[in-house]
This record gives structure tokens, sequence and C-alpha cells, in this order.
């Protein structure tokens, strides 16, 4: 195999490791494998679909593009697997090769071979994807959760794995917090996840379905958007019947609004800045529990 086939893009600190490490290389025992980190070609009936792979959807078009590559370059870029027992595998990562070698009608494919538990597979699994596939906004969110709560990872921890900027994890995290209906239109790319970001920052769930309805019908930019977040108000189809989320209070400016955002990044919880005609008023910091505000503490302190 041509030597640029093994080059890959830099991987999250945590993956890269684990694949450099050769205690969780087993090519090297195998009887048709060479030195460790080397490639074996396996047949393609051995391997069987990793369950933690976070992507759902694959689509068909790309798919089909790809095995038509495969079909003629074969696979550039070797599959990851993990050893289940005799002669079976399960993926690690490499699950879009893996299909449309499938397509392509491959018989065998060439993988790296490694051992690892569910816990380091399931990282190692969501790492790659995270690094590597055009995830869409929300599964990307998905992948960070879980490696948050069934890794154990810290945002911090996190961070540090898949170098991303923790503001950029948070603001993931939050996608999650929307609507259903928000989400899916997220992942089906029917609103960005600037659209997204903006109907976050509403809070209220009714509000956000009402604005993110008439986005989706009159295909405003996110700039639209987030004016009609700023003015807190959507005009129903009725125009007698103009619905204001502000009527008692003041509307704030365009600079108190990138503030407000500005801060719920910065600590990772919602903001609101509550204004009266005369001015007065008070910023609201929300927090979910006693450790939730004593980490808000923390962060203020610094």
């Amino acid at each position: 195999m041509n030597s640029n086939s093994k080059k890959r893009p830099p991987l999250g600190k945590g993956l890269s490791a684990l694949l450099e490490n050769s205690d969780t290389d087993i090519t090297s025992k195998s009887s048709n494998a060479g030195l460790v980190g080397s490639v074996s070609m396996l047949p393609i009936e051995s391997i069987e679909a990793n369950p933690f792979n976070p992507r759902t959807n694959f689509e068909k078009e790309a798919l089909i593009e790809l095995s038509q590559s495969i079909a003629i370059h074969g696979i550039i870029q070797p599959l990851t697997v993990r050893k289940l027992g005799r002669d079976k595998y399960q993926l690690i990562s490499g699950e879009r090769r893996f299909r449309a070698s499938q397509m392509a009608g491959l018989t065998e494919v060439p993988a790296y071979i490694r051992v690892a538990n569910d816990q380091t597979m399931l990282e190692m699994a969501l790492v790659e994807n995270i690094q590597r596939e055009d995830l869409n906004a929300i599964e990307v969110a998905l992948s960070y959760q879980r490696l948050i709560e069934e890794c154990s990872l810290t945002q911090d921890q996190l961070s540090q794995k898949i170098a991303k900027s923790r503001s950029s994890i948070t603001n993931h995290l939050r996608l999650l917090k929307l609507p259903a209906d928000i989400q899916a239109a997220v992942r089906d790319n029917h609103i960005s996840m600037g659209h997204a970001r903006a109907l976050v920052s509403v809070g209220d769930e009714a509000l956000q379905m009402a604005i993110y309805t008439r986005v989706a019908e009159e295909g405003l930019s996110v700039r639209d958007t987030e004016a009609l977040v700023r003015e807190g108000y959507v005009e129903p189809r009725d125009p007698g019947a103009v619905q204001t989320r502000n009527r008692k209070g003041a509307e704030i400016t365009d600079k108190q609004f990138v503030f407000k955002e500005h801060l719920s990044d910065k600590l990772s919880t919602r903001i609101e800045i509550k204004k009266s005609p005369a001015g007065s008023g008070k910023i609201l910091v929300n927090f979910n529990s006693e450790v939730d505000l004593n980490r808000i503490i923390e962060l203020l302190s610094k």
C-alpha cells in the first residue's frame, strides 16, 4: 500500500495518543500483520458497525459518490477496528467508508486493528467523528454530551481533548435545550446553527417556536432572526394582534444584547436583562443547582 494512504489529518490528543500506543495495537500479533501501526486487509463480512457511532444520517448521494471513488481508487484512508473474537471485528471509525465499500462490492478493506474496552471505544469513536466527519451541529452537540456524561469529562477536559474552545462546546450543548422541532430543523439543515444560537437566547419555548416558525416561513437570515430576538416579539398572521415579549419593559439595545450573549457564553448559562421604561432594571444570572451557582461565582471571581 502507498505510504501516502496512511496520512491522516491531526486528531484530538485523546485519540491520537490511543492510536500511537503500542499497548492498544494488536496488528503486530496477528499472523498477516507486520510492525505495530501497520495496515491489515480484512474480509468486509467480518466487520460489524459501531453501535456507538454518533452519526445517524448518511446522505445516499454522498455515499454513492464515495463508493464510485472507492471502486476506482480503493480506500485511501484505512478503517480503524477493534477485535471482538476469532475473525470478528467492530468499527471504531470509518463507517462512511465501510458502507461505501459495501456498496462498491469490495470483499476486503484495509484496517488498523486495535483493542479497546467499551468506554475507550466510545471515546475514540466520538472524538474521531467530531474531528473528521461532517456532522451537523446537533450530532456534534450530542457527541459532546455523551463524552461529558458517559466518559466523565468536564467541558475543560473535553476542550483540551478535541482542541475546540470551551465556548464552542458550550454553544453546541445549548442547542440541546431547544424544542425538538427546532433541533430537527438544525439537523436537517433547514436552519443554521446561527439561527439556532439566536433562538436559544430567547429562553421562552413558546416564543422560540413562534420566531422559528416565522424564520422558516419567510426564509429569514441569521441577522433578521437576531433582530427579532432583540425586539422580543413576533408578528402573527393577524396583523391586528401583535404579541410582545417585553410590553411592560424597555427594549435592550444592540450593545446590551451583545453583552448579554457574551456573558451567557462566558458563564455557560442564560442571562436576562430586565429594564423598566424609566431606565432602571436588573441583570439576572440563571443557575440550576448549588454546584452550578458555585461554578458561576468562581468564573466571576477570576
